[in-house]
């Protein structure tokens, strides 16, 4: 089998880390949003939006995904539109504990269902819209680099909110 095991660890332990993150944010950090957003590492999303998101995406994006990868021939993963969803789920009024629970709980269905992956399952391949031609290990690792990229978004926020408040 191919050495993922630091990387499924992060996965593993990614809710954690995210709910550790925080406990450290102001309360009014949670929906703040910057004069520009040049430079953010991650989409344009407050911090409140970037939690909602990664539980969207961990639901409705990667564990279909990973599901269709493993059961299906080829086949064509379809991409979310992140902006469409802030609007039609109501991001800016979703309570934070909640959507941290609920993408801990998609994470687990995630990590159960890569528990049982095999070593010849992760050359499986499927046709990743906006990537192109996948496998299940590059599917995996995209999800790691997701969720790193919108903990580096929670941080970038951080920083151009701590600047303005110290102005």
């Amino acid at each position: 089998m191919a050495r993922i095991d630091w990387t499924l660890q992060a996965l593993r332990t990614f809710p954690a880390t995210l709910a550790r993150a925080l406990d450290d944010v102001p309360h009014d950090a949670l929906d703040w949003r910057p004069a520009s957003w040049d430079g953010i590492p991650s989409e344009s999303l407050t911090i409140r939006q970037q939690i909602c998101h990664l539980r969207d995406i961990e639901a409705d994006g990667y564990l279909v995904r990973l599901r269709r990868v493993l059961t299906q021939t080829d086949p064509q993963l379809e991409s979310l539109d992140t902006y469409a969803l802030v609007e039609s789920r109501s991001y800016d009024r979703s309570d934070l504990r909640q959507s941290l629970e609920s993408f801990t709980d998609a994470r687990a269905q995630t990590m159960r269902l890569l528990d049982a992956v095999k070593p010849a399952d992760l050359s499986r391949r499927g046709e990743f819209e906006g990537y192109g031609p996948v496998t299940l290990l590059g599917l995996i690792h995209y999800l790691c680099s997701h969720d790193q990229q919108h903990l580096a978004g929670i941080q970038w926020l951080l920083g151009q909110h701590a600047a303005i408040r110290a102005a």
